[in-house]
């Protein structure tokens, strides 16, 4: 038995990865074998996807959860079809509601930003507890003229 404290607990071997940049990932896989009629009306895509905030989080924990799960031989990357890429390409590819919403697959990326979402400040009670009591009135910021529903200037 050891007096060190500062040992590093044993994982095992880390695991090879497939892709070893989100940009791998993205050019090499996601470019390749996600084929999709693009158009402003059925399905939306970025050439510069790196631009957005949004893609990039939902593509960063897709690598991940791709190379996690193609670890499982039998159901790994069937999972990660229904259960990861699947809905984070519906959520990105959206030509309505997706980030990607202000570009253009053929004329490419806009420069135009979407606002960032409304935001209040939280009661202090929700800090130390998930829960409390909702039915408590919601503070209004006026120094905006925004409402707290919606962030929209009345």
């Amino acid at each position: 038995m050891t007096d060190d404290v500062t040992a590093e607990p044993e994982f095992g071997p880390t695991p090879h990865l497939v892709f070893n940049t989100l940009d791998d990932f993205v050019t090499k896989y996601i470019a390749q074998v996600i084929r999709r009629r693009l158009s402003r009306s059925v399905a939306i895509w970025c050439p510069a996807w790196w631009l957005h905030e949004e893609a990039v989080a939902r593509l960063s924990v897709l690598w991940r959860a791709f190379e996690h799960l193609k670890q499982d031989p039998a159901l790994g990357l069937s999972f990660w079809w229904t259960q990861h890429a699947d809905p984070h390409l519906a959520a990105l590819m959206d030509p309505d509601r997706g980030p990607f919403v202000l570009c253009d697959p053929r004329d490419g990326h806009s420069d135009r930003i979407l606002d960032a979402l409304p935001i209040l400040a939280s009661p202090p009670e929700l800090w130390t507890s998930p829960v409390f009591n909702a039915s408590a009135e919601i503070p209004r910021d006026d120094s905006e003229g925004a409402t707290p529903a919606t962030g929209l200037k009345e």
